[in-house]
């Protein structure tokens, strides 16, 4: 006989009883049946996956983090771009120049994305829009903040060339957050989906997001690395 049998059993009157979820039906007895899902529907309802414009926009997010690393990690192992360069800092310099150029064409692939399909009425309101402008100016208080604290070739994978800090940098922003470069970023973007009450701009960043968390745990066990084999080499000299 099954839980619900015995339940019923033990309680002929035909009152009203709250049954325990099984190990499948729910977390922690959540009845996921009573979740109101009304706005992840209205998401998806005004969101076009298969617009050309969101797949390129995808594949933007995507490829630029995806590239930066792969390009660090082999100028890391090679040192192959410095020694074309003739100097790490040229060669740094010029790798964060495309970065730049990578990024200001994923931040228009996103723009275009959300211009083409539709605005959502539930965001389209003056309380969102100012949430917006509030999400963008703390984002970029983020960014100028991380790229004044670590500099150019700090915030440009400098590290990966041999151009390694004295030491860890734990002032504004990073004190708030450790990547601060990224977060910031992150808030622009979804900043720039509620100033245009654009559903699909809440896509592409949770996209952002995704792909940034994976980019930093990806990347910050190796920039340790690259110190710790610093302070061995300073140990054996």
């Amino acid at each position: 006989m099954s839980d619900v049998a015995a339940v019923r059993d033990d309680n002929p009157a035909g009152e009203t009883r709250s049954v325990p979820l099984d190990c499948c039906g729910g977390l922690n007895n959540l009845d996921y049946s009573k979740m109101d899902l009304t706005l992840m529907e209205g998401l998806l309802k005004y969101t076009n996956f298969h617009d050309s414009s969101f797949c390129l926009a995808v594949v933007a997010i995507i490829f630029n983090p995806f590239f930066w690393n792969v390009v660090a990690r082999w100028e890391h192992r090679t040192r192959t771009l410095s020694r074309l360069f003739g100097s790490p800092y040229l060669a740094c310099y010029c790798l964060g120049f495309v970065i730049i150029l990578l990024n200001v064409y994923r931040s228009h692939s996103m723009t275009v994305a959300m211009k083409a399909q539709a605005k959502w009425e539930v965001m389209d309101r003056t309380d969102v829009f100012y949430a917006g402008v509030a999400l963008m100016v703390l984002g970029t208080v983020l960014v100028v903040g991380s790229f004044l604290a670590l500099g150019f070739t700090g915030t440009f994978l400098g590290d990966y060339f041999g151009i390694l800090m004295d030491e860890k940098v734990t002032g504004f922003p990073f004190n708030i957050t450790e990547n601060p470069m990224y977060w910031g970023s992150t808030a622009n973007y979804l900043g720039l989906a509620l100033i245009g009450a654009s559903p699909v701009g809440l896509v592409l960043t949770a996209i952002v997001a995704v792909v940034y968390k994976a980019a930093i745990r990806f990347e910050g066990p190796f920039t340790e690395l690259i110190y710790q084999e610093r302070s061995l080499h300073r140990k054996h000299e």
